[in-house]
């Protein structure tokens, strides 16, 4: 009896067998969370909150939720403000990280204490104060706090080719911002920012009137040895 017990916690806490995904598998990923936002959205027992931490906090709950409930999402895991993979100096808003077995995606091997894939969430608009930046969304003059600025820099997912954005959209509407973040971007490369060119538009991939929301997509060059990064973009409006 001894014997087997002592097996039985030598076996605690391993993980299942081994899940080979296709490298396309993370556009299913995004798919999947970009479901679950509007039934989030409209929870009616859902509290009312309007900040990006609490909103992310709320969001984080559905979608572990989801994933429990919903066949083939099951093996993942969502986690809030979560150190980088590379600088643990820095937090990531949101991650999706395997839970209970090691994910493959092309010859690359991802564990439960590693990130599948990074997510910056953002309020459309700004909230406003001193050291705030309207285009916070892509950049800030400030700091090094713009969610696509992080990524571009290799400040967040340097080892990553994909990431993802959430913008709770809480004024205005889908195509304003769209127009509004093309026009930074312009002037961005207008007063020569470093980096920053036309190349870094968002394009539209699917406005879904009905529920409110938009999937965009934007490719990113980065430097210092960095390969380029792919963000698909997530707005939804509040």
């Amino acid at each position: 009896m001894l014997a087997d017990d002592g097996d039985r916690r030598a076996q605690a806490g391993s993980l299942d067998s081994d899940v080979h995904l296709p490298g396309e598998w993370i556009s299913s990923l995004v798919g999947f969370i970009s479901g679950v936002l509007p039934g989030w959205r409209d929870d009616p027992i859902r509290p009312a909150q309007t900040g990006e931490t609490a909103l992310t906090a709320q969001l984080c709950a559905r979608l572990t939720s989801a994933s429990r409930h919903a066949p083939g999402w099951d093996f993942l895991q969502f986690k809030r403000e979560e150190p980088d993979d590379t600088d643990s100096r820095r937090s990531i808003d949101l991650v999706v990280a395997p839970s209970g077995s090691v994910i493959w995606i092309e010859g690359r091997e991802y564990t439960e204490y590693q990130t599948l894939l990074p997510i910056e969430c953002k309020r459309l608009p700004t909230p406003t104060g001193t050291a705030r930046d309207e285009r916070e969304y892509l950049y800030s003059r400030f700091s090094t706090t713009g969610g696509v600025q992080r990524f571009k820099a290799g400040h967040h997912a340097s080892s990553h080719d994909r990431a993802a954005m959430i913008g709770y959209v809480q004024a205005r509407d889908i195509p304003a911002w769209a127009v509004q973040i093309d026009e930074w971007i312009d002037g961005l490369q207008g007063d020569s920012i470093e980096g920053w060119s036309v190349a870094d538009k968002l394009a539209i991939v699917e406005h879904n009137t009905a529920a409110r929301m938009a999937s965009l997509r934007s490719d990113h060059a980065r430097r210092n040895g960095l390969l380029g990064i792919r963000i698909d973009h997530i707005w939804i409006e509040m």
